[in-house]
């Protein structure tokens, strides 16, 4: 008998792949379907969950096959609600996973990658190494977690998911479109497609490619500052994704798919938080449809980086929604925990 280790993870396998095992091995055809519902609708880690599967079937497959699911390595809540979770994968690596509760939603921010290759200065994942790409099955069960994290302590459903964790989800682009399709699809969890945000630092062939795939989600741009010198300090993917081949980029996913483009930006104290730098951001909104979400930054220990005085905060969103920008102020969640991305994954693996 093959160990664990050497089966295959039966998630792998679409439903006509998982079709065709079935009835090869002498399993009723329409078995291939209970087996692929247990899998997405009903998000089993175990063969012995399959409870309308016969026991020499369950049996049948424990012995091909395997499930590798996460486990939850850690949990940690904020005072404000927030949940951050480090997910142990199969491989016993960490990846993190966050429930943002407010009164009207409650999103999950899930990682789409082990650590990260993009070594942007002001978050702790890019100080990690980057290890792998996440299974699309990897990123669905983060997301299976989360929904009953909010169930579990708030007796509300999930409502949203933001791909803003761990990793570069472009950099893992045929896993993220895949969790996505089980995310949305009616044979897996059926989320709307439009509660759903990708997150990127900027990957112009990328962001040209979800165009032309016509994708349905909506796409945020990490953008953190409006010119490329500044963008160059802290974000070296910038250097060969300038803005101006960013913008190219981001006018044709929006001819594509009519979703406007939300621009994250972190506002510096004494690096990008001033009325010139609210300036280039305007300039920079009329040449892409986009919304603003300007975010408060959550500190780590590798940066020197701090949060922008309040009142130069308020006065960098008033300018903008004075010129007709759409601008939300996104305050910092769990500041009494380890919230910034890549934290609590960082102190797990350094106990």
């Amino acid at each position: 008998m093959s160990s664990d280790k050497e089966k295959m993870d039966i998630r792998k396998l679409g439903p006509d792949q998982l079709k065709s095992w079935m009835t090869e091995h002498g399993e009723k055809a329409f078995r291939a379907k209970q087996v692929y519902e247990w899998l997405w609708k009903k998000s089993a880690l175990a063969f012995d969950e399959m409870t309308n599967l016969s026991l020499a079937t369950r049996a049948l497959l424990k012995e091909h096959f395997v499930i590798n699911g996460i486990t939850t390595a850690k949990c940690q809540q904020s005072n404000d609600g927030t949940i951050k979770s480090a997910f142990r994968l199969f491989d016993s690596h960490l990846v993190e996973g966050v429930l943002i509760p407010a009164s009207d939603r409650m999103t999950a921010c899930v990682s789409s990658q082990v650590g990260c290759s993009l070594t942007c200065k002001f978050c702790a994942t890019g100080y990690m190494e980057r290890k792998r790409n996440l299974d699309a099955s990897e990123i669905y069960d983060q997301v299976v977690a989360i929904a009953r994290q909010a169930e579990g302590s708030f007796s509300h459903p999930l409502t949203n998911i933001v791909y803003m964790g761990m990793g570069e989800p472009l950099l893992n682009y045929a896993n993220v479109l895949k969790s996505i399709e089980l995310i949305t699809s009616p044979e897996g969890l059926n989320m709307s497609p439009k509660r759903i945000t990708v997150s990127t630092a900027g990957i112009a062939k990328m962001i040209t490619k979800l165009g032309d795939d016509e994708v349905r989600f909506r796409l945020a741009l990490s953008l953190h500052a409006a010119n490329d010198e500044k963008r160059n300090q802290i974000m070296p993917i910038n250097e060969s994704n300038s803005l101006d081949n960013l913008a190219v980029a981001l006018n044709h996913f929006y001819k594509k798919t009519g979703n406007r483009i939300t621009f994250e930006y972190i506002v510096f104290n004494n690096f990008n938080d001033t009325l010139q730098d609210a300036q280039e951001l305007w300039e920079f909104t009329k040449r892409v449809p986009a919304r603003v979400n300007i975010i408060e930054y959550n500190p780590i220990s590798e940066a020197d980086f701090k949060n922008t005085e309040a009142d130069k905060l308020d006065k960098f969103a008033a300018f903008l929604e004075n010129r007709g920008v759409s601008v939300h102020v996104r305050r910092s969640r769990g500041k009494d925990i380890d919230a910034a991305c890549g934290q609590l994954a960082n102190k797990e693996l350094a106990s």
